[in-house]
């Protein structure tokens, strides 16, 4: 699962910059989905041990970064439709598809918890 969490940290990442380079490289805060890569990088990377423990410490540790970044999106998406300012539409498509990567992250990793503690792995 630490190989498929660095796949997610490069789609983030990219995402964030194709969001700022899009806006003209206007709006600093189109780099959230960047910094959430970067550090989805950084524990991934770092999950990649033969040491049982701390993959699993790492790999917790990832999957509360993409769950916190899941709902906060969610909840600046909701925000944003509430606001009595127009949406702008750039930002909108970054901030779903930013959701769409870190649900479909954070269920792999559920799934993978899952499996391994079925499996006795744990």
């Amino acid at each position: 699962m630490a190989k498929v969490t660095l796949v997610f940290a490069v789609l983030l990442a990219a995402l964030g910059l194709a969001g700022y380079l899009g806006t003209g490289s206007a709006h600093p805060t189109a780099l959230i989905p960047t910094w959430i890569g970067l550090a989805l990088g950084l524990f991934g990377f770092l999950a990649i041990s033969p040491n049982e423990g701390r993959r699993k410490l790492f790999m917790h540790v990832n999957v509360t970064i993409g769950l916190l970044g899941f709902l906060g999106t969610v909840a600046e998406i909701v925000r944003s439709f509430v606001a009595s300012k127009p949406v702008d539409p750039i930002a909108l498509i970054a901030k779903t598809a930013l959701v769409w990567l870190l649900l479909i992250y954070v269920v792999l990793c559920v799934r993978s918890f899952i499996v391994a503690r079925r499996s006795g792995k744990v």
